[in-house]
């Protein structure tokens, strides 16, 4: 099996794809690709965000001409995700494109794919196999009986072969499902075979709230496995909640880059004599407000606690953290006590004096 460090590495823009270069973060805009103000307004809000790949959707030639504009006014790689017409795919490499995402249950023949391949290289952008299991041929449905595991992978291994035929080898792979274990096998399916990163993620998930939990559920099991070398989450809503909910696993799985806090509280439960839920909740936001600030300039470990049983350990283990006791709760700064501060003013205490100790 091929993980991240053993595979291809591509380079989309300025992003290192593979090769053992940092899992990266990508997204897809929910605007009109054609409205290029509002576009790129939210690819801004994206970057910010930490979105480090962002993707549009190409669907016509109106589209496709807006690309130049937007790719002038961003700075993170910019992907064109085409579908059924390989001409949009041409004009989106003339526009600048960094990378090209193509389905081929529906890009059409052969030659179709070999004129976005020889366009690519020309231009040095690499190509993304995007096989989804809403759009797989009807050919390999009708022999798998369905969109199993087997089918979308040798749908994904046809068109690599298209593509290597042509000696093209910039590529990137993703092999989609919205069902967890159909992903999961698929991936490793795939990366058995192929040394080509590859993009992983759980295909219309759902809402933040379900879709986030399905996300991860699935993002874990198979970066887990050292497959995967850039994600992104589908959900149903608000594109920066996808990038926070992926910056949130990657550091869960010791993944992830750039955020700097790593915030810990606990569930609270009938021993707790304080309103952690309301300090915690101002805590984070209060630590969340400093990182966009660019406070902290190294990482940092936070822990809020509701009670004496695990919250003194909890909070020793964190450079700085807070126990809960009966209308207090005790500061600690590695492994010390160091204060005592009252329920209603915990937040305010707390972030000022994480605040003062790293200034």
């Amino acid at each position: 099996m091929f993980t991240r460090s053993e595979t291809r590495q591509v380079s989309c823009g300025g992003v290192k794809i593979g090769g053992g270069a940092a899992v990266s973060i990508q997204s897809m805009t929910n605007t009109d690709t054609r409205d290029v103000a509002a576009t790129v307004s939210q690819i801004k809000r994206l970057e910010k965000a930490g979105c480090e790949i962002v993707r549009v959707a190409v669907p016509d030639e109106e589209a496709a001409a807006a690309v130049a504009e937007i790719k002038k006014r961003i700075q993170i790689p910019l992907v064109c995700d085409i579908h059924f017409d390989y001409r949009l795919a041409l004009m989106c490499v003339d526009a600048g494109a960094d990378k090209i995402r193509i389905n081929p249950g529906n890009i059409g023949s052969a030659e179709k794919t070999r004129a976005v391949t020889e366009k690519c290289r020309r231009a040095g952008v690499p190509i993304r196999i995007g096989v989804n299991s809403g759009s797989v041929e009807k050919r390999l449905l009708e022999k798998y009986r369905g969109p199993t595991p087997q089918a979308l992978f040798e749908s994904a291994a046809s068109h690599v072969k298209l593509l290597e035929d042509e000696d093209f080898h910039d590529i990137v792979i993703s092999i989609k499902a919205s069902d967890v274990m159909t992903s999961l096998e698929a991936y490793k399916l795939t990366a058995e075979r192929f040394n080509y990163p590859l993009h992983v993620g759980i295909t219309e998930a759902g809402t933040p709230g379900s879709g986030t939990i399905k996300s991860c559920v699935g993002l874990g099991a198979i970066l887990s496995l050292g497959i995967g070398d850039t994600v992104r989450v589908s959900l149903t809503g608000d594109p920066m909640e996808e990038v926070r909910v992926a910056k949130e696993a990657l550091r869960a799985l010791n993944l992830g880059r750039g955020k700097l806090v790593d915030f810990t509280s606990c569930p609270t439960c009938g021993r707790t004599q304080v309103d952690l839920i309301g300090v915690a909740g101002e805590i984070e936001r209060g630590l969340e407000a400093m990182e966009e600030e660019g406070f902290f300039k190294k990482p940092v470990k936070i822990a809020v606690m509701g009670c004496a049983v695990n919250g003194p350990g909890e909070a020793r283990e964190a450079d700085f953290g807070i126990a809960g006791g009966k209308g207090c709760f005790l500061v600690f700064e590695k492994g010390e006590i160091v204060d005592k501060i009252d329920e209603k003013d915990a937040p305010e205490k707390f972030l000022g004096y994480v605040r003062n100790k790293l200034s």
